[in-house]
Formats: structure tokens, sequence, C-alpha cells
């Protein structure tokens, strides 16, 4: 009897797209959440293609997703060039 690989299986990377998303809550500032979205992208295709691709087109899909989603997150959230966050009220005033 043979065994498929472990990172042949969708929840395997199903379980690493929600320990990074669980990480990303713990620690903030967009760092795990690229690494979340392309584990569960990858997750997603190995479930609807059933397909048992090697490990290395796996990190390359899930490279690529997350560095793309990165990406993403910084256009829309990072502050623009050169700008400082400053705060300038106390929460308790």
């Amino acid at each position: 009897m043979m065994t498929e690989p472990l990172w042949t299986v969708w929840w395997v990377w199903g379980a690493a797209a929600l320990i990074l998303a669980i990480l990303e809550v713990l620690v903030p500032g967009f760092v795990f959440v690229g690494f979340a979205v392309g584990a569960a992208a990858v997750a997603l295709f190995l479930l609807n293609t059933g397909l048992s691709l090697g490990l290395a087109p796996l990190l390359l899909i899930f490279a690529v997703l997350s560095l793309v989603t990165w990406l993403i997150l910084r256009r829309y959230f990072a502050l623009p060039k050169g700008q400082v966050k400053r705060f300038t009220d106390d929460i308790n005033d």
C-alpha cells in the first residue's frame, strides 16, 4: 500500500493556512496573512483538482500567491512613501 506524501494532501495546506491566520492575529502587521492566503489557495487547488504534484510545484504556487497577496496588501494598506504614523491624542484623554 502506497501512501501519498504529506505535502500533497489538501487538508495539510488548509491546516497550515489556519495556523498562519491565527499567527497573523497574534502578530499584527500583515506578516503572516500573505502566507495564509497562499497556503489556503494551494489547499483549494489540491482539493478541486485532485492532482498529486511534487513539492517543488506546490511550493512555487504557494510562494507566488503569497508574494502577490503581500504586494496587494502593501499597496492598499501601507502608508505613503516617506510618511510616518504619528499619534497626537492619548487614548486615555
